[in-house]
């Protein structure tokens, strides 16, 4: 069973809490008592959820208070199947009908998906995950070139341990009983069918079949490529049937597995999805004028040519860099903590910043990236990653923070690759004297306001220099509307 929270603040239509309360999972067990006891253990675990630290600082991030919050608890049956002494489903992921990273033919509107296998708390946790359009679910850029396939697909899985013990091991983390598994474990039960292929050391290639003794590696390529199973279809279905709805763009999560269920009679051959949660997606409606998008480089910090957002910010002040030479797997977790401390003065003052570091923020792998949360982040206007030299880490875009970042109209650029277009003038931004400076970290304040401007359609971003003027456009066409539904 999952245990799960279903707030007012969840559901709010213009700053949703996703993710911010804990949901517990517990298995089966046969001595009924024991298993009353966990979920009550998990229903209280779930409502006191509401006063940790991290729900708080969101909270006060939102400029709500507790007393506004009201909970019921939701109490659903986890999709998936047992194998040996632990339980998952074959698949889980989440789908947005708003898309502002969309590649090729791609437009905002056709929506992005992101599915791995296992529990999709793997995919909160901001594991690697695997990321399509469901409109065009035969183009994934993860998947195009071997390289890419091998490196950034996911290597590692979660799954319900069915021998988790006693009440008395709960903990505050809802994780305590999740196990993380090798997807190379799992390979011979034959519950990753449809989902994996097999890489051949040989031709060096991969083969769209889970046999054989090579890696296996997650790439859905039967279900997306070859029609096994319908889920690109299913996801689309989902998305405008709930976008029309809900009457504004969404978020859907979803699970499945595959094969026939032999405790469902009626059960599809093919396997099963299922509906598991819809909540809003915030769109704000504010105008861009295409002419601040066209300022000189030599007048701007920073442009990214893969911006994600929308919009126009002119009141930040601060930015917090992160010192590219302090990076590494062994200072990361020290960052992350001294990152945070620093957040929560900006919340305290009700102030944003931008922040700026190297690789993927948000990354669990210390080795990519800060392992920071949102909420010790949850002050910055504008989040910034940038790449170095001789340390290539593709960018996650966001992935870890996405529903915050849309919910809050959060920026998100990620720099400094060669050949990139982008701009990143580190240069000027070390010729200022800090307000503050550790070992890691140093804090700029400016005079005068940043300008932080995102054209989501293009996803072209750019923050200017303070003091710069700006030449306004008299052509009131020359307006972006950032609601593309209207």
């Amino acid at each position: 069973l999952a245990i799960r929270s279903s707030s007012l603040l969840e559901d709010s239509h213009y700053q949703p809490f996703a993710g911010i309360y804990s949901t517990y999972m517990i298995p089966h067990f046969d001595d009924k008592a024991e298993m009353m006891r966990q979920l009550l253990a998990a229903v209280k675990s779930v409502y006191a959820s509401v006063f940790y630290a991290d729900s708080k600082a969101y909270m006060a991030a939102t400029s709500n208070v507790i007393d506004q919050e009201k909970m019921a608890v939701i109490i659903q049956e986890v999709v998936g199947r047992q194998y040996g002494d632990v339980y998952y489903p074959s698949f889980a992921g989440v789908g947005r009908s708003l898309n502002y990273y969309p590649i090729n033919d791609e437009l905002p509107e056709d929506g992005v998906a992101v599915v791995a296998v296992g529990l999709g708390k793997y995919i909160v946790d901001g594991g690697l995950s695997l990321r399509f359009s469901p409109r065009h679910p035969d183009k994934v850029l993860q998947t195009s070139m071997l390289d890419l396939a091998l490196r950034d697909t996911q290597t590692r899985f979660y799954a319900l341990d069915m021998k988790s013990g006693s009440t008395s091991n709960f903990s505050v983390d809802d994780g305590f009983n999740i196990k993380k598994m090798r997807i190379q474990d799992a390979a011979g039960n034959g519950s990753l069918r449809y989902m994996v292929s097999t890489y051949d050391v040989n031709d060096g290639v991969l083969r769209d079949h889970d046999s054989g003794t090579g890696r296996r590696v997650v790439t859905f390529a039967n279900i997306l490529q070859h029609g096994a199973f319908p889920l690109a279809r299913a996801i689309a279905l989902m998305l405008t049937e709930g976008q029309k709805a809900m009457g504004r763009p969404v978020e859907i999560e979803f699970a499945g597995v595959i094969g026939k269920d032999e405790s469902m009679p009626l059960a599809n051959e093919k396997g099963q999805i299922y509906w598991l949660q819809i909540r809003p997606i915030v769109d704000r409606k504010e105008m861009l004028d295409e002419k601040i998008m066209e300022t000189a480089d030599e007048n701007l910090i920073l442009k990214s040519l893969t911006a994600l957002g929308h919009g126009m910010t002119d009141n930040i002040t601060s930015i917090v860099m992160v010192k590219e030479e302090e990076f590494s797997m062994f200072n990361n977790s020290l960052i992350a903590r001294e990152v945070e401390k620093i957040n929560r003065g900006f919340v305290e003052r009700d102030e944003g910043y931008i922040l700026i570091g190297p690789g993927r923020w948000g990354s669990s792998d210390s080795a990519l990236g800060i392992p920071v949360k949102w909420p010790h982040i949850s002050a910055a206007k504008l989040i910034v990653e940038t790449s170095m030299a001789g340390n290539r880490i593709e960018p996650s875009q966001g992935t870890h923070f996405f529903q915050n970042l849309t919910s809050f109209g959060v920026g998100y650029f990620t720099v400094g690759s060669p050949g990139d277009g982008s701009v990143w003038d580190k240069e000027y931004l070390d010729s200022l004297t800090p307000v503050s400076e550790s070992r890691y970290v140093r804090v700029l304040h400016f005079d005068k306001p940043l300008t932080v401007a995102i054209n989501g359609r293009k996803s072209l971003g750019i923050v200017l220099k303070p003091g710069i003027e700006i030449a306004q456009s008299n052509d009131a066409s020359a307006a972006i509307d950032n609601d593309i539904y209207d």
